[in-house]
């Protein structure tokens, strides 16, 4: 083993006496067909106040070295754990239940990867947030455990919590729940968080105020932190010390600014290369005719009643096309009615108004088996893989269930074809035998992915198909929806919060916000162009990958909280956020149209266009990168008309010599 202090590498670890220290860690799970060794010899060590970011291809074995550290591995003899887990120098691998129990949640606070299937169904979610503060503190009284998880909550970002306290898991938005396990984890002030993809489920402005709650839990109470992530900007972001898995193994440890500057294992190399980044040059995308549309949205409206909160109004008047071929990407904030959408288009929830045109027949007016044909031809992948997998059949089964329900398993090839599926969405045919539950998060969604082409659909709704993958995955997912684009002509509606992805992958892109479009146009419109204040802000939250940036403001800061869609402000619904909204925004409703002095629709009454670009990591003056930088920190600085007006004053101040 090598000493505590030397990493495969060549990484030192700054920390003398670690808060936790994983040493000769390895993980076997016995299966009929012999024994998997997960984990094979991993060495880890996070010091008070210091944050590990924890890095690697699904599968790697990242999360399954924390599940066994933490104890939460099935017992003997389908799972067996070796090696030693100090925590302050206690050995945990060593402890009784009742012992680690005392532990987890009140000194290790965990973050798990798929908060569906970690939250009971059953139970309020402000209780279950209770019930974590109760377990640990028997002084405290009901009343008082309920008003400190409705804190809680509305520390994470859920907002207006108070109007939520009766809901349940199911009646929350995928990036809601995730802030409902955070919120669990911090509850105790906990010695060592763990989070297992804190942020996978989340919009870029969420994701932020995460890493911020994040960090001051680290800084507050001298926490350590274990980053499990595929998310290279999230460890920029966030970590001191990077880990690099592959195949059980670490492979690389060294500083953030190490990993980031000079990569040394081709894994790393690989992670870095494939992380989608806004300033990267793209190759311009062939335009695919536009004679009529494939699917045509028109004035939709879907509002459903939640229990003691009223109508909700999640989708209010959308209008869309999407052609043959094309790929449209629409993106928002959590819960803004992206997925809510998506699920009226496929007639999974049924509209109060509007029509959803697919090959010009209205698909609102027809009911029951009639819907059969229209969904052969309109395929979804959702947005959580565990709770879409049927956990009782297998991966193969899964993938052959359209087929069979078609009529069609046998003329497709049966057995072939499945495992065709398989392998094109780069899974091994040896998997098909296995059940959901054997597979991580990203090998999950890849079989969501199978399932939904196996009929070779016209429509592909994708409801954040890729958010659970790691980056490299990523690329090769965005690769394959590509190719079958091209050789298939199959058209996308691509729902996501990675704003780079998006990019990436889109011709054009609408933005949505409390169930109205606010802005639509080409990528080049909306990314370097883009003149609705909102989509202005989702911009400059994204994370820059390149930990030298770290700590500078590059966040357009919007003031207010999120309105509550059963009572949506009226007016401009974007108004109590805005930071140029004037009385006439109170007054009048935007309509989405095309204004004088922008190439594209937004539903602003006062459009300016600001480029939110990255700020630069080289060449240049360090006085002018410091003034590009300072550019981004734009918060709550505001002349006559907003920031843009900041923005061009600060631009005035650099000297043109210096690379303005």
């Amino acid at each position: 083993m090598p000493s505590p202090t030397h990493w495969p590498g060549g990484g030192e670890h700054v920390s003398a006496t670690p808060l936790l220290s994983v040493r000769d860690l390895v993980v076997d799970f016995h299966r009929k067909t012999g024994v998997d060794r997960a984990v094979d010899g991993v060495n880890l060590e996070v010091g008070a106040g210091e944050t590990l970011g924890v890095v690697g291809e699904s599968g790697s074995g990242k999360t399954v070295t924390m599940l066994a550290a933490l104890g939460l591995l099935p017992p003997p003899p389908y799972c067996t754990v070796s090696g030693e887990v100090l925590l302050g120098g206690r050995d945990l691998l060593t402890m009784g239940r009742r012992q680690l129990r005392a532990v987890r949640g009140q000194e290790i606070g965990m973050v798990f990867q798929d908060p569906m299937t970690s939250l009971h169904p059953s139970l309020r979610v402000v209780d279950q947030v209770a019930e974590t503060l109760l377990v640990h503190d028997r002084r405290l009284s009901g009343q008082q455990a309920r008003s400190r998880a409705v804190e809680l909550l509305e520390l994470v970002g859920v907002p207006h919590p108070e109007r939520r306290v009766r809901d349940y898991p199911h009646q929350w938005s995928g990036g809601m729940r995730q802030r409902a396990m955070i919120a669990m984890a911090i509850a105790n002030g906990p010695r060592l968080l763990v989070a297992d993809e804190p942020t996978t489920a989340l919009d870029v402005t969420i994701q932020a105020q995460i890493l911020d709650v994040l960090r001051s839990a680290r800084n507050t109470v001298g926490a350590g932190a274990v980053l499990i992530t595929h998310d290279m900007g999230v460890v920029a972001e966030l970590a001191d010390q990077v880990t690099v898995m592959q195949s059980g193994r670490v492979v690389e440890h060294a500083p953030v600014e190490t990993i980031f500057a000079a990569p040394r294992h081709p894994s790393t190399v690989t992670l870095l290369e494939s992380l989608p980044r806004l300033e990267r040059p793209l190759p311009p995308r062939d335009v695919p005719p536009r004679d009529s549309p494939v699917l045509a949205i028109e004035n939709l409206v879907t509002h459903y009643h939640a229990p003691d909160r009223g109508v909700v109004h999640a989708v209010d008047g959308v209008s869309l096309t999407l052609f043959p071929g094309e790929t449209l990407g629409l993106v928002g904030e959590s819960g803004c009615g992206k997925s809510t959408l998506a699920r009226t288009v496929l007639r999974l929830v049924d509209p109060q108004a509007g029509q959803v045109l697919f090959h010009g027949r209205d698909i609102t007016a027809v009911r029951s088996r009639g819907l059969r044909p229209v969904r052969r031809a309109l395929s979804m992948v959702f947005q959580d893989p565990y709770a879409s997998l049927n956990p009782r059949m297998t991966a193969g089964e899964i993938v052959a269930q359209p087929l069979r329900i078609a009529h069609r398993y046998r003329a497709a090839g049966g057995k072939r074809r499945v495992t065709e599926l398989l392998e094109m969405v780069g899974l091994d045919h040896d998997y098909a035998d296995r059940l959901p539950s054997e597979f991580s998060g990203g090998q999950r969604q890849r079989i969501g992915i199978a399932r939904a082409l196996a009929l070779s659909p016209d429509v592909l709704v994708l409801d954040e198909p890729v958010s659970s993958l790691d980056v490299s995955i990523q690329a090769q997912v965005v690769n394959l929806l590509d190719r079958l684009q091209r050789e298939l002509g199959v058209a996308y509606l691509f729902i996501a919060h990675d704003l780079a992805l998006v990019r990436e992958l889109s011709d054009r892109v609408a933005v949505m916000y409390l169930g109205k479009i606010v802005e639509i146009g080409t990528r080049e419109q909306v990314y370097e162009r883009s003149t609705h204040p909102y989509t202005q802000s989702l911009l400059s939250a994204v994370p820059v990958p390149d930990p030298l940036l770290r700590g500078h403001d590059r966040r357009i800061l919007l003031t207010g909280d999120v309105a509550d869609p059963t009572d949506p402000p009226s007016g401009c619904r974007f108004r109590t956020r805005c930071w140029k909204s004037q009385a006439e925004c109170a007054e009048v409703e935007p309509e989405l149209v095309m204004r004088e002095g922008s190439d594209h629709p937004s539903a602003c009454l006062f459009p300016e266009t600001l480029t939110v670009g990255r700020p630069p990591t080289s060449g240049g003056s360090k006085s002018a990168r410091n003034y590009a930088t300072s550019a981004w920190s734009l918060g709550r600085e505001v002349g006559p008309h907003g920031p843009v007006e900041v923005l061009e004053q600060r631009l005035e101040r650099c000297d043109d010599g210096e690379g303005r």
